[in-house]
């Protein structure tokens, strides 16, 4: 639906989405509808399911035909789109990124699809919610989509409203590398999203293993990845029974006038202070940066600082090269087609899915061995 259609009256809104949610599943199931057997099958006037047949036409979602709706020929999707399609479904992704972390993403994505037949557009977006809703609104309005997958801004007030606005979209929606909170009752929202808390767990205990008892952690929290990754590494230093008092945790987005080495230097100052002797890192682009301030301040990476980076994405290029917690992102984006063309197949029967995948550590020469001094003033303890 358009942005700027007016708001239907409170109370009606809800039924009204799931109304057209109906007619969407009766046409891909049968392929066309009659205004006067819809109206009957679900109780409503024939002006009532008018007016949803006009709303998803003006989306683009059907196609309006002499006493009720189908959905658009292909003909009507490759004139829209400028292109001939085969294609059963037409699904829109939109992702924040186009050259980090994410075209792994969106080649999963364009694989499954390719296997589903299905046509999959990509738009790339920014970490901001207005133009996560901008760029979905351009699919909408121009693409006959069927489906969405998209990876939203969820911060703040407009973080909330948009996931609002997905979760009354009549098309299916599945979130990639994202979870609605629980403040926001989004019950038909689905999502596919790597583990992370699970991926700093194992960074951690990889890191016990080798002999570290003080273990920091170094994040960004303008990324949605790093509140779970926070998380996993509490959970860790918890069940390994390590004090969260004393233990470095510092956030990257709060360094003052963007003094990067200032920073660093600050986390180092702290490592000191307390005894750490091992750091996780999120992203794996600021574990290569710290890697690189740790060797220019004379410190042996990992004799001195044993170091895992967050993604995997550059992890490797570093000297030395980098341990990093990889996400499964090409399977990240070919699950959530496969939760698609699920939907889309079996429609509203079909009970909701949340799927949480597990990453994988990959071991490299920044966090192998034990320190050179225990962080306990030189008896290590045992494993």
């Amino acid at each position: 639906m358009s942005a700027d259609q007016p708001s239907e009256p409170a109370g009606k809104s809800l039924f009204s989405l799931q109304r057209r949610e109906r007619l969407m599943e009766e046409l891909r199931a049968h392929g066309a509808i009659t205004v006067r057997g819809i109206a009957a099958k679900l109780g409503v006037s024939e002006l009532t399911i008018r007016r949803d047949v006009n709303i998803l036409a003006d989306a683009g979602l059907v196609s309006r035909v002499h006493g009720g709706a189908t959905l658009p020929s292909p003909l009507d999707r490759s004139a829209a789109a400028g292109r001939q399609s085969p294609h059963s479904y037409s699904i829109g992704m939109v992702v924040p990124s186009l050259d980090y972390y994410w075209p792994q993403v969106i080649s999963g994505a364009r694989a499954e699809a390719e296997e589903q037949n299905l046509r999959i557009l990509v738009r790339g977006s920014a970490y901001d919610a207005a133009d996560n809703r901008r760029q979905v609104q351009a699919l909408l309005d121009t693409q006959n989509i069927d489906g969405l997958i998209v990876a939203p801004d969820m911060g703040g007030e407009r973080g909330q409203e948009l996931l609002r606005w997905l979760n009354a979209l009549p098309i299916p929606v599945v979130l990639a590398e994202r979870r609605s909170p629980a403040e926001i009752p989004a019950h038909r929202l689905e999502w596919v999203a790597t583990d992370h808390a699970f991926g700093a767990g194992m960074a951690v205990r990889h890191l016990w293993q080798e002999g570290h008892r003080r273990i920091g952690c170094l994040t960004d929290s303008s990324s949605p990845t790093s509140p779970h990754v926070v998380r996993g590494w509490h959970q860790a230093l918890d069940a390994l029974k390590i004090p969260l008092e004393g233990s470095v945790h510092e956030d990257s987005a709060r360094q003052e006038n963007g003094d990067r080495a200032g920073h660093f230097d600050h986390v180092l100052e702290l490592c000191g202070k307390t005894g750490t002797t091992a750091v996780l890192v999120h992203s794996d682009t600021q574990a290569v940066a710290f890697v690189q301030h740790c060797v220019d301040r004379g410190l042996a990476v990992p004799g001195d600082m044993a170091i895992v980076g967050y993604d995997d994405e550059v992890a490797y290029l570093a000297e030395p090269a980098i341990s990093a917690v990889r996400p499964p992102k090409q399977y990240v984006g070919k699950v959530a087609v496969q939760l698609m063309a699920a939907r889309l197949a079996e429609g509203r029967m079909r009970p909701v899915h949340r799927i949480e995948l597990n990453p994988e550590l990959i071991l490299r020469e920044s966090s192998l061995g034990a320190p050179r001094v225990p962080a306990n003033g030189g008896l290590q303890e045992s494993l």
